[in-house]
């Protein structure tokens, strides 16, 4: 085997433990995280002014955060991801609601296998900014999109500003002393679009100009700590497997110490509001 074989090899290898990873979450995602991730999709597709008519690419599409409302707002959505769990789960809920102008599709957002020129706007929201090639993604929402069309990108902002994993890392700390948590100095991909200057440039780099970045803050409401380890564990494969790094022992006493840190950012009532800044980017192709 040649050193290029097993480089795509390798790369296979990878990209199947990806997408097995995300499938095995999506349930859990679909039920857990898409209902308030539907919510926090209003102000990206007002911000790329999405009409009804137009027709929407949703890459990395989960169970429809983004697809959903823009078919709420009567456009026509295609949306495609690379785990067929949530394809199936979009396809359910699209149903449930008489979506009929949405189509889930399963497809790599590295290689949409749709036609050049065919959509009116493309996003992702905390897809394509996961992606281990960012870049090339980026260049197959632009060649799908119509000159004059735009391309939006949704990612989380700086990571030390993201309650959702601070708080969690914070009480397996005082738990565990010597818990790894994750690295600030190279954080891991859901936030290689931090700094809005990066993001500016893959955009233009993929081939958009007047390339604008909005920031804006996710408030995301829990009401017990059990409700925050369930989004947590099913956010995405990175929460799982610090989770998962715990003793079942120490789980429990994480939750416990969690209660604590909810209940006094809460102060005394109702749920307590975690924060994360969050990257809003779009460009014309």
């Amino acid at each position: 085997m040649t050193a290029i074989q097993q480089g795509s090899s390798q790369q296979g290898t990878e990209a199947q433990q990806a997408r097995d990873a995300w499938d095995a979450i999506a349930p859990a995602y679909d039920e857990v995280v898409t209902p308030g991730n539907i919510l926090h999709a209003e102000q990206p597709l007002r911000a790329v002014g999405l009409r009804a008519g137009e027709r929407f690419l949703d890459v990395a599409c989960g169970s429809g955060a983004l697809a959903v409302p823009a078919a709420r707002l009567g456009a026509e959505v295609v949306a495609v991801d690379f785990a067929p769990t949530f394809v199936e789960r979009l396809d359910q809920r699209a149903r449930r609601e008489g979506l009929d102008n949405l189509q889930a599709r399963v497809m790599d957002g590295h290689a949409l296998d749709l036609p050049d020129d065919s959509f009116d706007v493309s996003g992702s929201q905390h897809g394509v900014s996961l992606f281990p090639d960012m870049p090339r993604a980026l260049a197959e929402m632009v060649r799908v999109t119509k000159p004059g069309g735009r391309v939006l990108l949704v990612a989380f902002g700086d990571i030390r500003k993201a309650e959702f994993l601070s708080y969690f890392i914070g009480a397996a700390k005082s738990v565990v002393p010597d818990f790894a948590g994750l690295p600030l100095d190279t954080p891991p991909l859901p936030f290689q679009c931090a700094d809005t200057g990066v993001m500016a440039a893959a955009l233009t780099a993929a081939g958009l100009r007047d390339v604008t970045i909005e920031q804006t803050t996710w408030r995301m409401p829990f009401q017990s700590a059990e409700q925050y380890w369930q989004w947590i564990t099913s956010s995405n494969p990175i929460g799982r497997r610090l989770a998962g790094a715990l003793t079942q022992e120490q789980g429990a006493e994480v939750r416990r110490v969690l209660d604590g840190m909810l209940r006094e950012r809460a102060d005394g009532g109702g749920a307590a509001e975690l924060h994360a800044d969050v990257n809003i980017g779009i460009g014309t192709a």
